[in-house]
């Protein structure tokens, strides 16, 4: 089986990419980005892209896709579209385009294209296009506030990160399974896990789904 992941080097993707590393039913995982995994491996195959024109891709089985950033980080509306929506989409149609049928995608809490959060309604319109593309298996993780070491991924740490982590620790049991921060690790082996399954249509995990402990 040959699968293709683009944000590999994201906290998210870091985990995906571990997970499809261990599976020895995976022959090739093709990477795509600026940036190459740090660790080589023997059936890692990294694709230097800067996701605006995507290079020639292998014949696929499976595509994760983990792209994301924030509109702080990216610096403006239009900068943060041009990731998490146009860049997302150009990966997702070329990897249908080279044989893909299943899609992992990695979405957010609230993603809703009625909503009058910009960075909702981006994610909602990523998500409904995605389901247009023409996938066979379409699993897509809404996680709520994500928990991990960004350190070693040279990004900076976010403090609404950090400070959600703190409350969600000092006051889990009161807070709904949705909303409770989620380790990236729990959302890759969840999404990961569901993809393989191959269940026909579209699939929605919401965090609640996803918490693993």
């Amino acid at each position: 089986m040959k699968v293709l992941l683009a944000g590999a080097t994201g906290l998210v993707g870091r985990e995906i990419l571990a997970r499809l590393l261990a599976d020895r039913s995976v022959t090739e995982v093709h990477t795509l980005g600026r940036r190459a995994p740090a660790a080589p491996h023997a059936r890692l195959h990294h694709h230097v892209s800067d996701l605006r024109s995507i290079p020639a891709l292998p014949p696929l089985h499976t595509v994760f896709i983990a792209l994301g950033t924030t509109i702080k980080v990216a610096g403006s509306q239009e900068a943060f579209r041009a990731v998490d929506h146009d860049a997302v989409l150009a990966v997702a149609r070329a990897a249908r385009a080279a044989g893909a049928t299943r899609l992992g995608l990695v979405s957010a809490m609230g993603a809703d294209t009625g909503s009058r959060i910009f960075y909702s309604r981006v994610k909602g319109e990523v998500e409904q296009a995605a389901a247009l593309i023409g996938f066979e298996t379409l699993v897509i993780a809404r996680p709520s506030l994500l928990v991990g070491d960004r350190g070693p991924l040279g990004q900076p740490v976010r403090r609404g990160e950090v400070v959600g982590e703190a409350i969600s620790r000092w006051l889990r049991p009161l807070i709904p399974a949705d909303v409770r921060a989620i380790r990236a690790s729990d959302v890759a082996s969840a999404l990961v896990d569901a993809v393989n399954q191959g269940q026909p249509g579209r699939r929605v995990l919401l965090s609640g789904a996803m918490q693993r402990g």
